[in-house]
C-alpha cells in the first residue's frame, strides 16, 4: 500500500479525479516540456463526459496559463481508454507544426494519476506487501497488540501525524468555511448552500435528532465548499471529501475529544481507505459512487469506532458495513456537477457511519461478512454497472434536468 499521504490529498475541489487529477497531469507534462509553440489535451471517456461539469478544461488552462502558454482541448467522451476510462493525453508542437511530445495520463480517483508507460515510484509504497488486505493487517495488529493506528504509524514513520495535523487543520476549516458560506453554487444548477442554515436548525433540535443533524451539516458545508471549489482533503475523494470530516468535527465537539485523538481517528480510516484503493477502486468513473461515498462512510464509521473505544474487530466490521450497504450505488451526476446526488450523499453517509459505528459497539466485532470480500463484490458489481451509471452523466440521475 502507498502512503496515507497519497490517500489524503489537500487540494482545491470539486473533482479528485477529474480536477486534481488533470491539473497534475498538466503540470507534470510542462515540467518536462516548456516553452513549446502549441500543446493540446485529448480527454477521453468520463473525463470528456463530465469534464465541463468538473472543471476538468478550467483546470488545465490554469496550469498552462501560469507558464504563459495556452492548450488546446479536444472532447472525446464515446471513446475510452482501456487502462482507465478517466485518461487524458497531451501533445507539445514545435513552431513548424511538428509533435515534439506526447504522453497519455490516467486520473485514477483521489486525485492519483498513473502516467502510461512509467513505473510508479517504489518510494510512494510504504508497507510491506503481505499486509495489502484487511485480513493480514487484522491478524498483525493481534498478534503484536496493536491498535490500526500504530500500525500506520509503525510504517509510515511519526511524521505521519504531523502530516495528518495538517490534514485535520484544512477538514475543519473547511467545515467551519463551509457553515458560514451562503449563497448559490457555481455550475447553472442554482443550487443553494444549506449547511449554514441546516446547522442553525439543527443547533434548537431536541433529543436525539439535534445531535445527528449536526453531524450532517458539518458533512454539508465540507461538500458544499468542495462543489463551490474550495480547499479540501480527498476523503478518499473530492466528491466524497464531507463525510469524514462532518463525522470526526461531530464527535469532537460532542466528546470535547483532544486533537491527537482526531489525528489517531484519522490514521485508522486511512488504513481502511488504503485497503480499498489498493484492492478496489476509489473512482467513481470505474466503480460508481460505491467506490466513493461507500469508501468514505467504511472511513468515517471506522474512525468513529476507534474514537469511541471499539476494538479492531469492531472497527474492521463498523467499515465493513459501510461499504456493503452502498454496494450498486450510481455515480450519475447532473450536469457533471458534483452537486446533485453528491452533497446529499455526503450528509446522509456520515449519519450512516454513526449507525454503523453503533452497530459495531453494541456487538463484539465477529460478523459473517468480512470487509475483504466486500471489496471484491465492489468491484463486480463496479464493472458490471453499464458505464452510463459510471460517472458519463448519460443515465439515472443525470437525465433528469435533461
Amino acid at each position: 500500500m502507498e502512503s496515507l499521504r497519497e490517500l489524503f490529498r489537500i487540494g482545491y475541489g470539486p473533482s479528485s479525479s477529474h480536477t486534481m487529477g488533470p491539473r497534475s497531469a498538466g503540470a507534470h507534462f510542462l515540467s518536462l516540456h516548456p516553452h513549446q509553440a502549441r500543446y493540446e489535451a485529448d480527454l477521453y471517456g468520463s473525463l470528456a463526459a463530465t469534464g465541463k461539469g468538473h472543471l476538468t478544461d478550467k483546470a488545465l488552462r490554469e496550469v498552462f496559463a501560469k507558464e504563459g502558454s495556452e492548450v488546446e482541448i479536444v472532447w472525446y467522451p464515446d471513446i475510452e481508454k482501456p487502462f482507465h476510462p478517466n485518461a487524458l493525453s497531451i501533445r507539445s508542437y514545435d513552431a513548424q507544426g511538428n509533435v515534439t511530445y506526447e504522453q497519455t495520463y490516467y486520473s485514477v480517483g483521489g486525485g492519483k494519476i498513473i502516467i502510461e508507460g512509467v513505473e510508479e515510484e517504489a518510494s510512494k509504497r510504504v508497507y510491506p506487501k503481505e499486509y495489502s488486505r484487511m485480513k493480514q493487517i487484522l491478524e498483525y495488529c493481534s498478534e503484536e497488540g496493536l491498535q490500526l493506528w500504530e500500525f500506520a504509524v509503525q510504517w509510515e514513520g511519526p511524521q505521519i501525524l504531523t502530516y495528518m495535523e495538517e490534514v485535520w487543520n484544512v477538514m475543519s476549516s473547511a467545515v467551519e468555511r463551509g457553515l458560514d458560506a451562503e449563497g448559490v453554487l457555481p455550475g447553472g444548477l442554482k443550487l443553494a448552500r444549506k449547511a449554514s442554515q441546516y446547522n442553525s436548525k439543527a443547533t434548537e433540535f431536541s433529543g436525539p435528532l439535534g445531535s445527528t443533524a449536526l453531524a450532517l451539516s458539518y458533512a454539508l458545508a465540507v461538500s458544499e465548499e468542495n462543489a463551490g471549489g474550495g480547499l479540501i482533503v480527498t476523503a478518499p475523494t473530492c466528491g466524497s471529501c464531507g463525510v469524514l470530516p462532518g463525522v470526526l468535527y461531530f464527535l469532537a465537539k460532542q466528546y470535547k475529544l483532544p486533537k491527537v485523538k482526531i489525528l489517531r481517528a484519522l490514521l485508522t480510516a486511512g488504513i481502511i481507505g488504503n485497503v480499498v484503493k489498493t484492492n478496489g477502486s476509489i473512482s467513481g468513473a470505474e466503480v460508481g459512487c460505491q467506490g466513493e461515498i461507500g469508501v468514505a462512510c467504511a472511513m468515517a464509521g471506522a474512525a468513529a469506532t476507534h474514537l469511541l473505544g471499539g476494538s479492531i474487530h469492531q472497527i474492521e466490521y463498523a467499515a465493513e458495513m459501510g461499504l456493503e450497504h452502498h454496494l450498486g450505488l450510481t455515480c450519475d451526476p447532473m450536469r457533471g456537477l458534483v452537486q446533485i446526488p453528491c452533497i446529499e450523499r455526503n450528509a446522509l453517509a456520515a449519519m450512516r457511519s454513526l449507525d454503523h459505528c453503533s452497530y459495531a459497539l453494541l456487538g463484539d466485532g465477529r460478523h459473517k461478512v468480512s470487509f475483504d470480500s466486500v471489496i471484491e463484490v465492489m468491484m463486480e458489481t463496479g464493472q458490471a454497472l453499464p458505464s452510463l451509471y459510471r460517472e458519463t452523466s448519460k443515465g439515472g440521475l443525470a437525465k433528469v434536468l435533461g
